[in-house]
């Protein structure tokens, strides 16, 4: 079922975008979208799965149905972003624990019913033209803050700041409180500049690519942001209207 609906526009942290969330659905016309931009960047952008394996311009996996779905929208009502939380099978594990098995001395997981894995964080091909931009919207080479106005040049942070405002605006009252994600260095770099404090509890490993898994608690993130900046803490946890 639809979770937040209407989509509701980022204020002044992401003013070009909209976003909303929902539970997996067969149904959903948002989903059918969604696992078009999925084949579109993972198939045939990166080519981390072979498009030939695919009947229909669509990617889909086991962990749809145990996952809950956020979407980014731009100002004309198409769909721009998307990332997924999967929650733990019912081996207990998450996706990541079958690609990366090593990890760091010392590191503890946090109990499974209370975690969630971030997952197909995705921009689409036309908000990430820039060669140092990553399929999840973020350009490295950049001040986080952009330094021009206008959707295209400051687009990257806001698609990925909309979905993770509704990644955290259901996990908080569903009991989340722990973030995996399986992610490239740049990318855990650009999220931990702007306070989300990802840390890296296991080797590098080859699962779409080079990346290692990362472990965010959000009271911890809560509070870094609320020393770090404040207002970016409040837009997170504004109701929806």
């Amino acid at each position: 079922m639809l979770v937040d609906t209407p989509p509701e526009s980022g204020a002044e942290f992401a003013p070009h975008f909209l976003s909303g969330f929902q539970t997996w659905r067969a149904d959903s016309p948002e989903l059918e979208q969604a696992y078009r931009l999925r084949f579109e960047v993972y198939c045939l952008d990166c080519g981390f799965l072979d498009a030939a394996n695919y009947t229909l311009p669509r990617e889909t996996d086991a962990y749809d149905d145990s996952s809950v779905h956020a979407f980014a929208y731009n100002l004309g009502g198409e769909l721009v972003g998307y990332v997924r939380l999967v929650q733990f099978d019912a081996q207990r594990r998450f996706p990541w624990q079958l690609h990366c098995r090593n990890l760091l001395p010392g590191v503890a997981l946090p109990p499974g019913a209370a975690s969630a894995e971030v997952s197909r964080l995705m921009v689409r091909r036309d908000y990430r033209r820039r060669k140092t931009d990553l399929i999840a919207g973020v350009d490295t080479a950049q001040n986080m803050d952009g330094d021009e106005g206008g959707e295209r040049r400051r687009r990257s942070p806001q698609i990925m700041l909309s979905l993770y405002r509704r990644m955290y605006q259901y996990s908080r009252p569903a009991g989340v409180r722990y973030w995996y994600a399986a992610m490239e260095r740049p990318l855990a770099r650009a999220l931990q500049a702007m306070g989300f404090t990802f840390r890296q509890i296991g080797e590098e490993t080859d699962y779409f690519g080079p990346v290692a898994p990362y472990l965010a608690d959000l009271v911890e993130l809560e509070t870094v942001l609320q020393a770090r900046c404040p207002e970016l803490l409040a837009w997170m946890q504004a109701p929806a209207r």
